[in-house]
């Protein structure tokens, strides 16, 4: 892959042998963005689990004390008061049978996360192939299906992520944005690990933190000790 000279740049500063402290990461992670945008800056955390297994799957969500730096829209699935309360919290778009025909016959995705009512969760099933492989489908682990909807999208806007093992036992979630700073940063990457951490499985063995890698969007990665990650 060929890389650009700020990247190439960024890894004269990076030592990709050291297992960095998190706060001198995260401030590496800032230094080093040069992009003509604010990028994001994400977190890799490999668990010393195994996916395949029902018992150790880690899920959850979290709300990030400085959010995301990113604009989140809430279509949430709601009928009567329930709906009310989400359009009064400032649910982008409330509905119920509409939206699951404007999905399904426009592919409209003009939403990121979905909040839904219990009630409304067999309607939601008829989008399951839909919205399962792109991670959209709400789900209670996650806080995404709720009586109390409005709360969820409060939260949701607030900057609530969604943390979850793929196929190689690796959590990716954003952190916040390089304009953030590194203090800013830390409170959030400590927060999300935090969660991770209390979210172990019983069944799990062994180092449950493998490893941890910080990066901006355009930058390389700076690995963290993860004997020290979330302290």
């Amino acid at each position: 892959m060929k890389r650009g000279k700020n990247y190439k740049a960024a890894i004269q500063v990076i030592d990709k042998t050291k297992l960095y402290e998190s706060s001198d990461a995260l401030g590496l992670a800032c230094e080093v963005s040069k992009a003509k945008f604010d990028e994001t800056v994400e977190c890799h955390i490999r668990l010393g689990v195994d996916s395949r297994h029902a018992d150790q799957q880690v899920r959850g969500a979290v709300v990030l004390p400085n959010g995301t730096g990113k604009t989140v829209r809430t279509l949430v699935f709601a009928k009567g008061d329930k709906a009310k309360a989400a359009e009064e919290a400032g649910s982008d778009y409330v509905g119920a049978e509409d939206y699951v025909a404007k999905i399904q016959q426009e592919n409209w995705f003009e939403f990121d996360v979905i909040i839904a009512s219990p009630d409304m969760m067999g309607v939601i099933g008829r989008l399951g192939k839909i919205l399962g492989p792109k991670g959209l489908m709400p789900n209670p682990k996650a806080g995404t299906v709720t009586n109390d909807v409005a709360k969820a999208v409060l939260e949701a806007k607030a900057g609530k992520i969604e943390y979850r093992l793929d196929k190689t036992n690796i959590i990716h979630c954003p952190i916040g944005k390089v304009s953030f700073g590194k203090d800013k940063l830390l409170e959030n990457f400590d927060t999300l690990l935090r969660a991770v951490i209390k979210a172990k499985p019983a069944a799990a063995k062994g180092q449950y933190i493998k490893s941890c890698v910080v990066a901006s969007t355009m930058g390389p990665g700076i690995k963290i000790n993860p004997a020290k990650a979330g302290e």
